[in-house]
């Protein structure tokens, strides 16, 4: 289960996803432009032109592939990997992808998310991020973005 979450203490959304018949959280701090699509995914609220989830979406399944799950592989550095399984009649493809990424998609096309038990307990045993202090919904997301400044996001040259 995926839920969203500020971090009161680097002002962050975080993304937490709850095991399943379990009580451990993975927490994963995500940039304002993922927490955005995951929550607009969550909330039901669609975009007039397709975001780039939702272009994915279309690609896979335009291709004649299916989302078979998304997995949380790996933290080093106290950055996460995820990768996507991808179907499509008997080839299976393994694509490297950020976790936020992975989960705006996997949330899109109906995938499950999976990580291994070492990463739940890393996070359970204090080693990982803190859990955030507080949850995001839609309002709070809402008011987050329309605080930020474009300089948040770094200089971008073509």
């Amino acid at each position: 289960m995926a839920h969203l979450g500020l971090d009161q203490s680097t002002n962050s959304p975080v993304v937490l996803l709850k095991e399943r018949d379990g009580e451990r959280v993975l927490s994963i701090w995500i940039g304002p432009a993922e927490a955005s699509a995951i929550a607009m995914e969550m909330q039901g609220v669609k975009a007039q032109r397709p975001m780039t989830h939702d272009l994915l979406k279309h690609v896979i399944l335009g291709l004649g592939g299916e989302l078979r799950r998304v997995t949380i592989t790996n933290v080093r550095d106290n950055t996460y990997f995820a990768e996507l399984l991808i179907r499509r009649d008997e080839q299976v493809v393994q694509v490297d992808a950020r976790p936020s990424d992975s989960i705006a998609l996997a949330l899109r096309l109906h995938a499950p998310i999976f990580t291994s038990d070492d990463l739940l307990d890393q996070n359970a045993g204090g080693t990982g991020p803190p859990a955030p202090e507080r949850r995001l919904d839609a309002e709070s997301l809402k008011q987050y973005l329309e605080k930020l400044d474009p300089q948040d996001f770094g200089r971008f040259t073509p």
